[in-house]
């Protein structure tokens, strides 16, 4: 630890001076877990880059993935297992067929249905991808000690539970 304060303490130290009042110790938490997010996606979002992806097509291409062989769910599916809106799933879909990594085709289940799946070049380099993915979360994580990252990983798991 530090006794440095760091950007988020100088804005609480800020709070108090102007508006003593307010209960400004949420804060501490939600604005470090704010800050603590934005650098994180930055390391994620490098490593993607390093693989020719950007994060929402490493989220396609890693549902696929996680599918199972033959790799493949149809475009609702892959909406209902991403942060991605039907509408930008659309685009995203074009650009990845256009990379060569997934094809689209009529689902045999449903002839008006469309089935979207990786290609061999799209399964390596999700594959590749992936791996690169986890050592650099293990990276990131590592930072912690590792009964701190499990009782992070409890807390944020309860507090994710209780959102709505």
């Amino acid at each position: 630890m530090t006794d440095t304060p760091d950007h988020v303490a100088r804005i609480q130290e800020e709070w108090r001076r102007e508006r003593p009042d307010l209960d400004i110790a949420p804060q501490g938490v939600i604005g470090r877990l704010h800050r603590v997010a934005a650098l994180l996606t930055d390391e994620l979002v490098a490593v993607y880059r390093e693989h020719g992806l950007g994060e929402g097509d490493f989220d396609v291409l890693a549902t696929l993935r996680r599918a199972g062989a033959p790799y493949e769910r149809t475009p609702g599916e892959l909406a209902e297992h991403t942060m991605i809106t039907t509408g930008g799933m659309t685009k995203r879909i074009d650009r990845l067929e256009s990379a060569g990594l997934v094809t689209r085709r009529s689902s045999e289940r449903d002839g008006r249905g469309r089935v979207v799946a990786l290609t061999e070049l799209g399964r390596e380099r999700i594959d590749a991808a992936v791996t690169a993915h986890l050592a650099n979360e293990r990276r990131l994580l590592d930072q912690l000690d590792p009964a701190d990252a499990a009782e992070l990983e409890r807390i944020l798991t309860l507090w994710l539970a209780r959102l709505p």
